[in-house]
């Protein structure tokens, strides 16, 4: 991929807003459970940065992806992983389907807002019982007059306690599960939506989430992105931009958790020698960051691809598969050169080693990714390629 002087401006305006707006308050935003959400996406609306290939129409800088793939990259720059995913979830998950299929009344009413960092989104898939299988969800929006009425719960929502909105995948007919699902656009302040207490997570601890109940709430059927019973195959065209957002992420934040170990295997000493003189680790050091730079070649070409009209279903799955088992490994290596100090909460490689879990589990666990591989692979019992 070659990158423009608009591109490298791009990068920069992100990772300055990085170290001056974002860095300096991870500790105490971590603690907390909470960052300022509406604060910072009104700075990053105002840079732009909340519509990078968003409709200039509607405030956005009408770019390609591979702008939005930059601004991904060097949010990794992040001292936590809550922050950036939230962002992300506003950027990529919740409003791609209202810019590319809602009315113009969703994307003035919703998607400008957004784009601004006046309102803040979330995404409104998962549920207790239906996580990476989305054709499983059950909570239902029915038909009364020009409304829906939605009951049903949504789990594991980021953003969710502030939300403004949610893009909410629903049933809204008895039909095939693939057929019979809607993307709806939810205002947050409708009455009957309830949220249970901050999920106490294992990491991302900024970013806060919670579970959504439904309980008779009622919205106009004007809501509906695009048309009715749609909502399944919008939402896998949301996912591969999702998935390839998230492998982008990971790729500057691993790279700091090998620059910050090789940093401290220099300064600790053992036996009177420092680490970084053991072989074993700096050959390690070596294998860790050549994974990077193949799993920032691998989305990369994913991006390249997908803005050229190409279908890359198998290759952002791949990225995100490949994202989320190297972000394990890499943490994980690391973490052990750094002994006790490694095993310390606060610790930069524990935080990563906590939030890096979470890109094999969200948009899609490893296991759904491999499925998805091998049925485009057509190495699925019974399947052909052809």
């Amino acid at each position: 991929m070659i990158f423009t002087e608009e591109h490298e401006a791009l990068r920069k305006t992100v990772r300055d807003f990085v170290e001056k707006e974002i860095n300096p308050h991870c500790d105490e935003w971590e603690e907390a459970g909470e960052f300022p959400i509406h604060e910072i996406f009104k700075k990053l609306g105002n840079l732009g940065v909340l519509g990078i290939q968003k409709p200039e129409e509607y405030g956005g800088m009408g770019l390609d992806y591979s702008y939005n793939l930059v601004a991904a990259e060097e949010l990794g720059t992040a001292h936590c992983g809550g922050v950036p995913l939230a962002v992300g979830v506003q950027t990529d998950m919740c409003t791609p389907a209202i810019a590319r299929f809602g009315s113009d009344e969703l994307k003035r009413e919703f998607l400008a807002p957004a784009i601004h960092g006046d309102k803040v989104g979330c995404i409104g898939v998962s549920e207790v019982g239906a996580g990476s299988d989305v054709a499983g969800l059950t909570t239902s929006a029915r038909k009364d007059g020009d409304d829906y009425i939605i009951n049903g719960s949504k789990m594991w929502i980021t953003n969710s306690p502030k939300a403004d909105f949610i893009c909410l995948l629903a049933n809204t007919s008895e039909g095939k599960p693939h057929a019979n699902k809607s993307l709806i656009v939810v205002p947050m302040n409708s009455p009957g939506i309830t949220f249970s207490k901050h999920l106490n997570k294992l990491g991302m601890r900024s970013s806060e989430t919670a579970q959504i109940f439904f309980d008779d709430v009622c919205v106009p059927q004007r809501y509906r992105i695009g048309a009715e019973g749609t909502g399944f195959m919008m939402q896998m065209v949301q996912f591969q931009e999702e998935r390839m957002w998230g492998a982008a992420n990971v790729i500057k934040a691993l790279e700091m958790c090998i620059e910050k170990t090789i940093e401290y295997c220099r300064e600790r000493k053992t036996f009177g020698t420092p680490l970084i003189d053991n072989q074993v680790i700096h050959f390690r050091m070596a294998e860790l960051q050549t994974e990077v730079e193949a799993l920032r070649a691998l989305t990369y070409q994913a991006c390249e691809l997908h803005i050229q009209g190409k279908d890359v279903t198998k290759l952002a799955s791949m990225a995100k598969l490949k994202a989320g088992r190297l972000g394990r490994e890499v943490t994980d290596s690391c973490l052990q050169y750094w002994g006790g100090m490694g095993y310390m909460w606060e610790n930069p490689l524990s935080r990563a080693f906590r939030d890096v879990r979470l890109v094999s589990i969200g948009g899609g666990a490893d296991e759904i990714m491999l499925g998805i591989i091998c049925k485009l692979m057509g190495t699925l019992p019974g399947k052909r390629k052809d």
